[in-house]
Parts: structure tokens; sequence; C-alpha cells
């Protein structure tokens, strides 16, 4: 990419493989897997592999909510995809996603085996599986379901588009960094308008949604997501700060966000309640 004006992008694109930014070694225009590598699977029903993104997060989220609620059976094992190294090129995780993107389940309990890949697919299998945190009625669930797809489509500006230019790339340029801070803003100002009459996203009930978009936004505005709290004055958004923090301090929230986090603060596997418990 250049700044100058006399670029030119060519007839035909190429690739050239990129070696300076952050995930070079596993950026790349085909699919596929690139080695064999077999999944491993526990003793629980579901089988999630996966990485604590803000993507992982929202599922194992759910995950620890369903089993505060007493949903026994939303036990599972979670198995770190360390897309670092390119693990979710193994031909066990392309089957399960052929998009090579984390997080993806398997769902043991039924003949044969379900297989879900995308984060948002995973958030309503499992709310629909265990009747929980998706509104069963209209208009709750089209509101519901309305702001998890619109979390879904916004997210890729953010992560894909500023976290990507603002933090990860190589060099700095003003336009694209500009143009997603722009847009970025946009969005947290239509959360904070939304917010700003409501507790939670879609009223006042917790919702999928809220889990969704929190593990964007909420930790954007909280944690410092890129570390961009103050170039992007994430305190004007008041109403939003207000919610995140709400939903930050959920034990089951807590739990959710150390889960396939590998660090001395976080599990990188989890396979029982217990190995969280050992933790706090």
């Amino acid at each position: 990419m250049s700044d100058s004006p006399d670029y030119a992008p060519p007839a035909v694109w190429t690739w050239v493989k990129e070696t300076q930014s952050r995930f070079a070694s596993i950026n790349r225009p085909i699919a596929g897997a690139t080695h064999q590598a077999e999944l491993p699977v526990g003793r629980h029903p579901l089988q999630l592999y996966s990485l604590a993104t803000p993507n992982g997060v929202k599922v194992t989220v759910l995950l620890e909510e369903l089993l505060a609620q007493g949903k026994a059976g939303a036990e599972y094992d979670a198995w770190l995809i360390d897309i670092g190294k390119g693990e979710q090129f193994g031909s066990g995780f392309v089957d399960i996603n052929p998009n090579s993107k984390i997080p993806a389940l398997v769902d043991h309990s039924t003949a044969p085996p379900t297989r879900v890949f995308e984060s948002g697919a995973i958030l309503v299998y499992l709310a629909e599986k265990f009747d929980a945190f998706l509104p069963r009625r209209e208009p709750g669930r089209a509101e519901c379901l309305s702001w998890l797809f619109w979390q879904m489509g916004s997210a890729p500006y953010l992560g894909g588009g500023f976290g990507h230019f603002y933090a990860y790339a190589p060099q700095k340029w003003a336009y694209p960094i500009d143009r997603f801070t722009m847009e970025v803003k946009r969005q947290l100002d239509v959360l904070d308008r939304n917010l700003a009459g409501r507790r939670y996203l879609c009223g006042d009930e917790y919702t999928i949604a809220d889990m969704a978009v929190y593990s964007w936004y909420g930790q954007l505005v909280l944690t410092g997501l890129y570390d961009a709290k103050t170039f992007l004055q994430v305190d004007a958004y008041t109403h939003l700060v207000r919610w995140a923090t709400e939903i930050h301090a959920r034990p089951a929230v807590r739990r959710g966000r150390k889960v396939n986090r590998a660090s001395r603060s976080g599990l990188a596997e989890r396979h029982d309640a217990a190995d969280l418990d050992a933790l706090d």
C-alpha cells in the first residue's frame, strides 16, 4: 500500500507475501488446510476450539452464563487454537470451519455431531438449544437478532479496519486510520444513543446481543482494546460505558474472559468448572 497519488492498482493482483505485520505469517489469499492435525475431543458433548479474542470471548461468556443459570448440559471442553501459529489451518479445524477462523463448536449430543462456525451462529445455536438469552417472541426476538447481526457486520470495521491500521500495520497511514476511526466513532455513537434509554441493548433483558457487542465494544471502552481509549475519547460515550461496566462485572463474564487465554490469569484449556474456580 502507498499514500502516493501515483499508485495505480495493477490489472491483475498478485500475492506478494507480507513479512512485517503481526499476522503476516498467517495471511494468505487461499483457503484450505496447510497441514494434517486432528482435533482433541474431551468428555463433554460441547467441544469448543477457540482463542480469547473478542470473537472467542463472546462464546465462552455465553457458556459460562448458561452454567450460571444451572444448565448442566452446557458443560464444555475448550481447546486453544493458536492462530499466531496457524493452528486454524490444521485439517481437523478446517473440517469444522472451512473458513479457518475461531471460534468453532462441535456438539456431540447429536447424531451425527453438529458443527457450528461463526461466532454469531454459535450464540444463536446455544441460546436456542438451552432456551436462554434469546427472546422467544416478537418483537423481542427480532430486536435481539438485529443487534447481534449489527455486531457481526460492524466489528470488521473495528477489528479488521481500525484495529489493523491503528495497531498492527507495519506503518501508519493517515487515510485508513482516519477513515476507520470515523466509522468506529459513529458505531460507538449508535450504541450510546440506543443505551441512553435502555438498560441493555434490547431493553430490560440481558441477551446474546449484549454478550456479542460487549466482547468488542465493551472491552474497547473498558479494557483498552488496541490501546485506543484516549485516541477514540471513549469516556464521552457515557451510556455505553455504564452498560459495559455492568456487564463486565458479571461473574460469568469474568469467567468467560479467562477461557482460552494463554496467560497467568487465564486458562489455555478449560475442561471443568473447577478449572476456573482454581483461578479465583
